[in-house]
């Protein structure tokens, strides 16, 4: 334990802005990373897991079609933006292959903005550890879930293009 007071004002006050702060780091690095492998669909972080059930989890016992758009989006100047996802038309392989990255992406922020836990814990005692932890887990917790189910979305409809895209070829009119 760092923060020595027992001053709780003093307590929240550095904590919300370390929370803050954190936050703003995580935001800072992910937007560094240029990498587009860091962010692979294919990595084990980003896979789907059996216990999502093809995204019926998160439809039917998280309702999430009730909630995720309620919430707030970050689209950084000159990033990417969903819009074309309203008509799909418009959409490409490589629309869908971006897509998917970016939810890559938007997990990892998220789930590393949680990762504040470690700090509250080396800085508070552990009943403001517990509580400084989940302020940043139950506030990011959503945009992981969204991420996830979006991205299983995705990987279905970039799939069902291909089989669209193959038979367009296989069998032209």
């Amino acid at each position: 334990m760092i923060l020595k007071t027992n001053d709780k004002g003093q307590i929240i006050l550095i904590n919300m802005f370390l929370i803050i702060l954190w936050h703003l780091i995580v935001l800072f690095i992910c937007r560094s990373i240029k990498n587009k492998a860091f962010f692979s669909p294919k990595k084990f972080l980003y896979l789907p897991k059996k216990w999502e059930e093809n995204g019926s989890f998160y439809v039917k016992k998280l309702k999430i079609k009730k909630w995720k758009d309620k919430l707030p989006q970050y689209v950084a100047k000159n990033g990417f933006s969903k819009k074309n996802l309203q008509s799909l038309t418009k959409l490409s392989p490589e629309y869908i292959e971006r897509f998917i990255l970016e939810t890559c992406r938007a997990e990892w922020n998220h789930v590393m903005c949680c990762m504040y836990f470690v700090v509250s814990f080396i800085i508070n005692s552990f009943y403001y550890g517990v509580i400084f932890s989940l302020i940043p887990i139950i506030a990011n917790l959503p945009f992981v879930f969204i991420q996830r189910y979006n991205r299983i979305r995705l990987l279905k409809l970039k799939h069902k293009a291909k089989i669209n895209f193959t038979k367009e070829f296989a069998n032209p009119t």
